[in-house]
């Protein structure tokens, strides 16, 4: 049998042997499974745009921006009249995979450009100032992120339909699709036109046969680092919330829930110590389920910034969300992989060669993706918009 029907084989099998156990325990599949969706996890993507005041409308759609690990790391100060100070909440930090805190403030220029995109949809432009006290290129700290004022715009020389951002219509249909994609390829033409156009931050990406093989590897390569180092796999470890019951009390981390994986789960074969311990059914599992998904990678998408400040990490994330908004109006799928780019010893391997294959000059990488075609995935949890703000 070839490794690929092996992979295969393990996945039906995973999706029997969960069946398998909710039979056995009572009650058929049909019920437990239509009881495993975490609502009141999911329930920001409901409320998003359901409210008045123009600042919680834009930061509604905020919290629902990507962010490593979903640690949405963000808290927003709301004590002065039209602004929002934000702030980078400090116990949601990656200190093994992420030590110098640059993909954390990737996801926060997410943050920034989605808030920036729905306040144009009301009408309101933003007036903001990173780093108002200064920042620190080492770890974030306690100092401001930014400063946002929000200006509404003149009526008699603005419309709120001109100003809005077309991409304003995609936010609730982003995703980061964390499957194997379809064997359909990206033209040339439809990934060329991808290009978020954000200041200071170049776009670049790959359909070409023998340089996506060759990024196909380097990911792989560099997740089986990340994966196969305690320290980082314990990271994510001790991230994931396994059911609806841990995923609904702590909407954030890697939400591992649904079926058949609740099943495995009830009778052990799931869990963090199993995922933890080589050689187990439940590690083995996850090895194999990533070599899957980045086998089927047609295509890969890059940004580039000419060095690694603070403001340059902020303006990658916010090309990175519009070039997720873009794919998903193009019926693409995108899945961040940035293993590779991370600034921890035990990667700088495969951190040289990511700049040696992507970068230009002194340029820093700052994210990569996999791209290509693939069915909707599900939302993924959120904390609501009230326990990210203090100072109301």
């Amino acid at each position: 049998m070839s490794t690929q029907e092996n992979r295969m084989t393990r996945r039906k099998f995973i999706a029997t042997l969960g069946g398998g156990i909710i039979l056995a325990a009572g009650g058929g599949i049909t019920g437990f499974s239509m009881t495993r969706t975490p609502s009141e996890a999911l329930a920001p993507w409901d409320e998003a745009g359901q409210y008045n005041e123009p600042r919680r409308f834009a930061l509604s759609y905020a919290i629902l921006a990507p962010n490593p690990h979903n640690l949405q790391p963000w808290m927003v100060d709301l004590s002065e009249p039209n602004v929002v100070t934000l702030l980078a909440d400090p116990t949601r930090r990656l200190p093994e995979t992420d030590p110098f805190d640059r993909q954390l403030t990737i996801g926060l220029g997410c943050f920034l450009e989605l808030k920036r995109i729905a306040a144009s949809q009301q009408g309101y432009s933003l007036s903001t100032t990173l780093f108002p006290q200064g920042s620190n290129g080492q770890l974030l700290g306690s100092n401001p992120v930014a400063r946002i004022v929000f200006q509404p715009l003149n009526a008699a020389t603005n419309s709120q339909q001109r100003n809005a951002d077309p991409l304003f219509s995609s936010i609730l249909q982003r995703r980061s699709t964390k499957e194997p994609f379809d064997s359909q390829p990206v033209a040339t033409s439809t990934l060329t036109g991808l290009n978020p156009d954000i200041t200071g931050v170049r776009f670049a990406g790959s359909n070409d046969s023998d340089q996506v093989v060759a990024l196909r590897e380097l990911i792989w390569q560099a997740f089986k680092v990340e994966y196969e180092t305690p320290a980082t796999l314990q990271e994510s470890i001790d991230l994931m919330r396994l059911g609806k019951t841990a995923i609904n009390a702590s909407p954030d981390g890697i939400d591992v829930g649904g079926m058949p994986l609740e099943g495995l789960q009830r009778v052990g074969l799931l869990t963090k110590t199993a995922l933890a311990t080589p050689g187990t059914f439940a590690w083995q599992t996850g090895l194999d389920m990533y070599e899957s998904m980045f086998t089927a990678t047609p295509a890969f998408v890059w940004l580039c910034t000419p060095g690694n400040s603070r403001e340059q990490q902020i303006a990658a994330g916010r090309a990175w969300v519009r070039l997720n908004l873009m794919t998903t109006q193009a019926g693409l799928a995108l899945h961040p992989v940035s293993q590779c780019l991370q600034e921890y010893p035990q990667m700088q391997t495969h951190y040289r060669r990511a700049r040696e294959m992507l970068a230009q000059g002194g340029e820093t990488v700052q994210m990569l993706g996999r791209l290509g075609y693939a069915a909707p995935v599900a939302r993924t949890p959120r904390w609501r918009l009230d326990e990210k703000i203090r100072n109301a």
